[in-house]
């Protein structure tokens, strides 16, 4: 069997920011609601369980939860960018997408999202 892309999936990670430009969205921090794809080559190594050969996501969503929780962002443009700038940093990342939803931020709308795709050239 040959395999040659792995896909890595971080789904609803869930974190506090200060979001957006109005006031009142300065003052208080929201929810942020973040998927992540990240796609890789594997190797025979990483396929035989070594962990050194394999992508260290935890890392990656450390780096994540560190930068979202910690910042403040005006734009949601910029909030997904620099998420997608942690994901697409290791150098072996080929591909990357992520997604930003804004719980809530518009009136009889579940919320609003953004997505933006990293592709290595």
């Amino acid at each position: 069997m040959s395999i040659s892309n792995a896909i890595i999936k971080i789904t609803n990670l869930r974190l506090r920011t200060y979001i957006g430009f109005n006031p009142d969205e300065r003052e208080k921090k929201q929810d942020v609601v973040i998927n992540a794809e990240i796609h890789y080559p594997t190797s025979q190594d990483c396929l035989s369980d070594n962990v050194s050969a394999a992508l260290d996501y935890k890392q990656i969503t450390k780096k994540v939860i560190q930068h979202v929780e910690e910042g403040q962002f005006l734009l949601l443009e910029k909030l997904v960018a620099d998420v997608l700038q942690i994901c697409a940093e290791p150098a072996c990342v080929t591909h990357a997408q992520v997604t930003v939803d804004k719980p809530h931020a518009l009136r009889f709308a579940d919320s609003v999202s953004l997505t933006l795709q990293y592709h290595k050239s």
